[in-house]
Order: C-alpha cells, then sequence, then structure tokens
C-alpha cells in the first residue's frame, strides 16, 4: 500500500477543523454526538482523510460509550497501533495504516470473540454504504 504524506497546511485546507483536530492532532469529539454513533447502515467505513477502507459495519456494535465501536479492523494491515501515553495512563491509539490518521484507541473490553473494543472517532470515519443503502444524519 502506498502510504499518503502531506505537510500539516495541505491537511489543514483539506479537512474541517474538527476532523483536523481529530484526525492531525489526536483530539476527540465528543461523546454521543458523532454521526456514526448510532448509525446502523450496512457498508464499508473509510478514513476521511484518505479514502483507505479501515472498518465493516459487520464488525460494528453498541458499546454506549459513545463514539462508534468495532470488534476488528477491516483487515489486519488497514489500521496500525501505537502506545499512547498522554493522559498518563496506558492506552493504544489507533492510526489509518495508509495515511497515518488518528481514528481513536483500542480497549481489552470488548465484546466476544477476541475482546476488544475499537473505539473510533465518527469526524475520523467516511461511510460507504452497500448497495443502495442511504446514510441519514
Amino acid at each position: 500500500m502506498e502510504k499518503v504524506r502531506k505537510p500539516d497546511s495541505e491537511w489543514q485546507a483539506e479537512l474541517s477543523a474538527e476532523q483536523f483536530d481529530v484526525c492531525r492532532g489526536k483530539g476527540t469529539e465528543r461523546p454521543f454526538l458523532g454521526k456514526y454513533n448510532a448509525c446502523k447502515v450496512s457498508g464499508t467505513y473509510v478514513c476521511s482523510c484518505c479514502g483507505h477502507s479501515v472498518f465493516s459495519s459487520k464488525r460494528k456494535f453498541d458499546s454506549g460509550t459513545g463514539w462508534p465501536s468495532f470488534t476488528a479492523p477491516i483487515a489486519d494491515d488497514a489500521v496500525a497501533e501505537k502506545p499512547d501515553v498522554s493522559l498518563f495512563i496506558q492506552r493504544t491509539e489507533v492510526i489509518c495504516a495508509r495515511c497515518e490518521a488518528h481514528l481513536g484507541h483500542v480497549f481489552d473490553d470488548g465484546p466476544a470473540p477476541n475482546g476488544l473494543r475499537y473505539c473510533i472517532n465518527s469526524v475520523s470515519l467516511d461511510l460507504k454504504p452497500d448497495g443502495d443503502a442511504e446514510v441519514i444524519g
């Protein structure tokens, strides 16, 4: 896969202020306000920065946390994980494997079969619906 690398000035010109803050500045959107938190549309979630496929609606579940949650990425190499101690606690950051956009974090309190919860910011995603499904909201 070819990596996407751009200076912050280009990202800032292409992304909304919130997308830039979350995806490039490692921010977090407010819980329960993201457009995909309660979304039930079937499809593929892609990185909002580069369009790389990162999650499938088939692995999405309602975690009750206020952010879209997934049990696993769409493919093993779709995302990368990095240690994050920015809040003085050990967490694991999830980034797009293609452009290194910050997507969210992964935690070990998810459902079976793997017990993982990929807690992802809606603003870092775009949903490409299956077939003729439509995303409303």
